[in-house]
């Protein structure tokens, strides 16, 4: 059975992990209010404690708007949110950087039709015309701090305007998100989507997702604790507006990467539609995108990502930092619309190794009015974050093994001067170019 396989048999043990005939607590039960002004915290986690002591149900009830801070909820439960829940602006309220949270909580569904809504903008210092983004203060929750749980169910669920990261898994396993609503606001910062961290067999999807950072990032952040690989991860069947990455990974590489799978999503909007960023001591290998639709474009200087159509990049985080290898991964049956190359960049300090691409179409144009010809390196103590750079079809450099099969690219019209080649190789060994469609847009095919 391949991993894929397995982590679908997974899912379908935690849908019938939870029995139809357990107990349902309701809050109001509890003394909340749901009235949207009096904070209900306190009530809410009563009716998750005494949910998890007996087994059953916790029932956000609809027509109610609970106001809360920070949740803990517990092993064995089925949070179900049907009405609303409105996260305090207060900092004093929490008890942690998180609102909806759990640790080590075995057999826990988090589920309803309901929505969890961030009030993003109360968080925020004022908006920056310039640089089209608000500026956050301080203190700022993550909507979800989910750590450590096993056969973990999240489905069904719309939240939104998030003042920072939504869901953030952290070492969890044996993981379903499904049906998944994220509804932030595009100019606000640092707001990700769906973040599996040190994450193990998970499968993510038929979600929906507006953000204005990376849309579904797989990370392996630095911890005290060795929360191990993040390994086991399909992705597909999504749904993605941002102006940040589509799908991607790092940038956060502490840990291995590896045996992913991202296919059928649709990337409406993005800044880079696929994203691998190395820039730690970990390896990324074993990575697939297929079946996958794109449109990527610049936006206004201080946000990540310069429309690269797809970016992969191995550099260091600082000098003298350690730095794993990028190898292994295949891009199949892309097609996408951007304002910049795909880019396939290792460097001096990690070569990239065995990159395969296949059937990738490209068409390349400038419609937005920001400054191009530059890639972004960020974040890098190393390069410059943002070099200035012709934009070509493909653009591989300190790689072997690469491959260009039944690859394509074409050009608007009125291409700026800066459009230049179909391919270009710099310190490249092993270089596959096969059944390559598309003239450059001045210069020859292939440079090398």
């Amino acid at each position: 059975m391949n991993f894929f396989n397995y982590v679908f048999l997974i899912a379908s043990l935690l849908l019938c992990k939870f029995s139809s005939s357990a107990k349902t607590f309701n809050v109001l039960d509890f003394g909340a209010r749901g009235d949207g002004m009096t904070l209900d915290t306190a009530a809410i986690q009563r009716t998750i404690d005494a949910a998890a002591a007996a087994g059953g149900q916790v029932l956000i009830p609809r027509r109610h708007t609970f106001l809360i801070a920070t949740l803990d909820l517990k092993g064995g439960i089925d949070f179900h949110v049907a009405g609303t829940l409105l996260i305090s602006t207060n900092q004093r309220d929490y008890a942690t950087d998180g609102v909806i949270t759990a640790s080590s909580a075995p057999d826990l569904r988090i589920t309803g039709s309901g929505k969890i809504l961030g009030q993003s903008l109360s968080f925020m210092t004022g908006y920056d015309a310039t640089n089209e983004w608000w500026l956050f203060k301080e203190f700022r929750p993550k909507m979800f701090v989910l750590t450590g749980c096993t056969n973990l169910v999240v489905r069904d669920l719309t939240f939104g305007d998030a003042p920072f990261w939504g869901l953030h898994m952290l070492g969890c396993e044996n993981v379903l998100v499904d049906n998944v609503t994220v509804d932030n606001r595009l100019d606000v910062p640092n707001d990700d989507g769906i973040d599996p961290d040190h994450c193990r067999n998970v499968e993510i999807k038929n979600c929906h997702l507006t953000c204005g950072d990376d849309a579904i990032v797989l990370k392996s952040t630095r911890q005290t604790n060795d929360f191990g690989d993040c390994a086991n991860i399909h992705v597909h069947d999504c749904v993605i507006r941002t102006q940040d990455a589509g799908l991607k990974i790092g940038t956060e590489t502490t840990g291995d990467i590896h045996d992913v799978l991202f296919e059928r999503c649709k990337i409406i909007s993005s800044s880079r539609g696929l994203c691998i960023q190395l820039r730690d001591e970990g390896n990324v290998f074993g990575i697939a995108f297929r079946n996958i639709q794109f449109t990527s474009r610049y936006h206004s200087d201080p946000w990540w990502g310069r429309g690269e159509a797809i970016s992969f990049t191995a550099h260091q985080r600082s000098p003298g930092g350690k730095l794993g290898k990028l190898h292994d991964i295949t891009v199949e049956n892309v097609t996408g619309r951007a304002e910049n190359s795909v880019r396939i960049n290792g460097s001096a300090a990690s070569r990239m190794e065995n990159i395969r691409l296949k059937h990738v179409a490209v068409r390349l144009g400038r419609w937005t009015k920001y400054t191009g010809s530059v890639f972004d390196n960020r974040p890098t103590k190393v390069l410059d974050p943002v070099e200035i750079h012709a934009t070509d079809g493909f653009n591989v450099r300190f790689a072997d093994q690469v491959s260009l099969e039944g690859c394509s690219v074409s050009w608007a019209e009125d291409c700026p001067e800066d459009f230049r080649d179909s391919v270009r190789a710099e310190n490249v060994t092993a270089l596959k170019v096969a059944e390559f469609k598309g003239d450059s847009a001045r210069h020859p095919r292939v440079v090398q």
